[in-house]
């Protein structure tokens, strides 16, 4: 007989909390996050945990731009991006792990990746309290430059050690990432301008 799942509250309790390790560097994190394919689904309730600071971030953006005149295209747009983002990376990523001989790991590796990124997002939403509060000049892009920093390190770190790989693996990892991230971006600029 097949154990039931674990109760929803338990499982986004137990990814932030493992999270949150990982995002201090510690990797017993790792033993928090759910290892099994099903794991691996039920880590993607982490992108409707990062779904309002997303949006919030969003309309922050555009807020400081001006806005753009009619939402609803923009807005769109960006959540489409969002999902993509969501998804793309967990797709592409496996041929890679399938050539390295980390398959197995994958589960793993994309529970953990997925769990982070609540600690992402909550560093940008840190980031941009300040910013908001007229915060300009070298602090600011310091800060920045702080928080995207800290966002490509914890990736490069979860790669590690959720798979076991070298360094020089891990930053390829992160590479694809940024990458696809640029082509949504293009992606969804496009469709914001019509």
């Amino acid at each position: 007989m097949v154990p039931p799942p674990p109760p929803w509250r338990r499982v986004m309790a137990a990814g932030v909390l493992g999270a949150v390790l990982l995002g201090r560097g510690r990797a017993e994190g790792m033993a928090l996050v759910e290892a099994s394919p099903e794991g691996a689904l039920r880590s993607f309730v982490a992108a409707l945990i990062c779904l309002p600071a997303f949006l919030a971030l969003r309309l922050l953006s555009w807020a400081e731009m001006g806005g753009p005149e009619a939402l609803a295209r923009p807005l769109a747009a960006e959540l489409i991006g969002y999902v993509f983002g969501w998804v793309l990376f967990a797709l592409v990523c496996l041929p890679m792990l399938q050539g390295w001989g980390r398959a197995a790991l994958y589960p793993r590796f994309l529970s953990a990746w997925n769990w982070i990124s609540v600690v992402q997002y909550l560093a940008q939403i840190l980031l941009a309290v300040p910013l908001l509060l007229g915060l300009t000049g070298v602090l600011a892009q310091g800060l920045t430059l702080a928080v995207v920093g800290y966002s490509l390190w914890l990736e490069w770190f979860v790669a590690r050690v959720a798979l076991g790989i070298s360094g020089w693996r891990a930053t390829g990892l992160v590479v694809l990432e940024l990458v696809l991230g640029l082509f949504i971006a293009g992606i969804v600029h496009r469709i914001s301008a019509g």
